[in-house]
């Protein structure tokens, strides 16, 4: 039977669990209700044996697909972060559980990335055993220009990419459309967006067949070419330095058009945010996704409450971010500080100090 949520549609047919993002007007965009919708549907349907598999797309509004997730509800983060209010430190605690949930699933989780799939809408797909992707595919962690970081797990998964296209995609919020998702591994097929709707379908139109071979059968129709066209060999070669000035300098340095493109895009991010994503990720590499997610938490509540640089409310990097961004819209940020050099280690390190002891932790019980 079908249910209507908070913003999200579940039914479950012939054994699948099915998951559709139903705030069309926000291009679904998580808020609170959502990841306590979606995380108490996916705990129940975990215990629930008689669910083999689950799969989750969003939603238009025009009806099914065309959009799946465009991250967190930033202006509920710049409202929340202003006010101090306490439903901003619930947001990202819950969100990150229900990462560290799907990403543990014990069931297949399928994810359906048509149109845009962002920040929040990541950590709802990075964990699938299967991730679709479509032309109309546009992929991005684009954290650093609302001065923050990729959360969501961002430092575990991308710090996995090939090479040093993780920290690319981390420093820039390079944006990646369609099959170039496939080139980082970071979608596993790419499908015609005509032709989402019969794969959906498929997975629950036959119930005499098993569940498992209707999964094998929507993988067969995947392709799974990659484009290629964007990965140059400069990434490997200038983001595998030790240090954001370094990758700056170098791109400073270099006559490649590209490389001038790049630079001016990181001259728009914030400084202190690029370096601590630049740590993040260079830790986040060798650690297992649940340290990863303590990390973000305490990362997180850093750029809300940034105690050691006496800001917090409107002077936080975060919030004055979203300002710019989402709320003024002058695109304008008052970065702080203004310039990638004027950063320094103790302006980056007590971002990975923790406000909590390890049994207090709000993350404690990942394992």
């Amino acid at each position: 039977m079908e249910l209507l949520l908070s913003h999200i549609i579940t039914d479950v047919i012939a054994g699948v669990g099915l998951i559709t993002l139903d705030r069309p007007a926000a291009l679904n965009a998580l808020n609170l209700d959502m990841i306590r919708d979606l995380s108490k549907t996916l705990i129940d349907w975990r215990d629930d044996s008689a669910i083999e598999a689950v799969a989750v797309r969003g939603s238009n509004k025009h009806g099914p697909f065309g959009a799946f997730c465009a991250g967190g509800d930033i202006r509920f983060f710049h409202t929340a972060g202003v006010a101090n209010d306490p439903d901003l430190e619930a947001f990202f605690t819950e969100e990150y559980q229900l990462n560290y949930l799907i990403f543990n699933y014990p069931k297949p989780y399928l994810a359906f990335m048509d149109g845009i799939v962002m920040g929040g809408g990541m950590g709802i797909s990075q964990g699938a055993v299967l991730r679709i992707v479509t032309e109309r595919t546009k992929m991005a962690m684009p954290e650093t220009n609302i001065g923050l970081f990729p959360d969501v797990g961002g430092g575990y998964f991308l710090s996995r990419c090939p090479g040093s296209s993780g920290e690319y995609l981390a420093l820039t919020g390079k944006l990646l459309v369609g099959a170039d998702a496939l080139d980082v591994d970071l979608a596993d097929g790419l499908a015609d967006s005509d032709d989402m709707a019969d794969l959906w379908d498929g997975l629950t139109n036959n119930p005499m067949m098993s569940v498992t071979a209707r999964i094998g059968r929507l993988q067969s129709r995947l392709k799974r070419g990659t484009s290629s066209d964007w990965l140059t060999p400069d990434i490997n070669s200038i983001f595998c330095l030790d240090s954001v000035n370094d990758i700056m300098q170098a791109l400073a340095e270099s006559d490649s058009q590209w490389a001038a493109d790049t630079l001016a895009v990181l001259q728009k991010r914030s400084p202190l945010m690029l370096h601590v994503t630049f740590k993040q990720l260079r830790l986040g590499r060798s650690m297992s996704l649940a340290d990863d997610l303590r990390m973000e938490r305490t990362l997180v509540r850093h750029c809300f409450q940034t105690d050691h640089l006496q800001r917090s409310g409107t002077t936080s990097e975060t919030v004055e971010g979203i300002r710019a961004l989402a709320i003024d819209k002058d695109h304008s940020p008052a970065w702080n500080p203004a310039r990638i050099e004027e950063v320094t280690s103790a302006m980056v390190d007590p971002f990975f100090e923790s406000p909590w002891s390890a049994e207090h932790h709000p993350l404690k019980d990942l394992v």
